[in-house]
């Protein structure tokens, strides 16, 4: 399934949300135009890789902030932005610029502070801006439950776009993830050498997610825009 767009519209120009995603388009491009030794020597330095932080000195939290903003690939980028401009846009109207870049940043930390937990022996390094996205989709979800997600849906041979409830889409979404993650954990060490999806990090951002945005959300307007609104 790939959403295409919510049914809600935002009442005002994300400006944050649009910075975070032309950042990481930026950001991608320059890893785009380095050589193969180059680009690999940049992700093992600025990726988050758990044994070397466990391991390593006081610089070993700036990879912790770095990898929210590098991709690995076209396909990594463009669907971690795209989920980005659907659902952030809305987060961020409800929590205002401000408060939604620290909920953005806070949230891509934690994730990452979960993947390091889930898989501390690991030496792959894991870059992607999805924990935090998945910290968005948390509160979007929290805070927009009755909205609606306009969804592609390839059918054996047909393609077709149904509006699926933002609760069940989001909640398939969550457990998915879950599901994937527990599997992982119980895969053997050869496996998870390998390297793969950060699973426990998109638990853990949306987990936080969840969890703050009605904590931190300001209360919406209970009041008509003048006399004679509604009737």
């Amino acid at each position: 399934m790939i959403p295409l767009r919510d049914t809600i519209p935002a009442r005002r120009f994300p400006i944050v949300n649009t910075a975070i995603i032309g950042l990481n388009v930026l950001v991608f491009l320059f890893e785009s135009a380095l050589p193969s030794a180059q680009l690999n020597r940049l992700i093992l330095a600025w990726g988050l890789v758990p044994a070397q932080f466990w391991h390593g000195g006081p610089l070993r939290w700036l990879p912790m902030f770095t990898s929210m903003f590098l991709h690995g690939g076209w396909w990594h980028l463009i669907s971690n932005m795209l989920a980005l401009y659907i659902f952030g846009d809305n987060v961020e109207d409800r929590l205002g610029h401000f408060r939604y870049l620290a909920f953005y940043i806070v949230g891509g930390l934690l994730a990452g502070a979960t993947h390091l937990v889930a898989y501390h022996a690991s030496a792959v390094p894991t870059v992607g801006a999805s924990g935090a996205i998945a910290a968005v989709l948390g509160a979007y979800m929290v805070l927009y439950p009755h909205s609606r997600v306009l969804t592609l849906v390839p059918i054996f041979y047909f393609i077709r776009i149904v509006e699926i409830p933002a609760l069940l889409y989001l909640g398939f979404w969550f457990v998915s993830q879950l599901f994937n993650g527990l599997f992982a954990l119980a895969a053997t060490a050869d496996m998870m050498a390998t390297g793969g999806v950060a699973w426990w990090a998109h638990i853990g951002g949306f987990a936080f997610g969840m969890a703050a945005a009605k904590l931190i959300a300001p209360r919406p307007p209970r009041y008509y825009m003048d006399e004679y609104w509604p009737w």
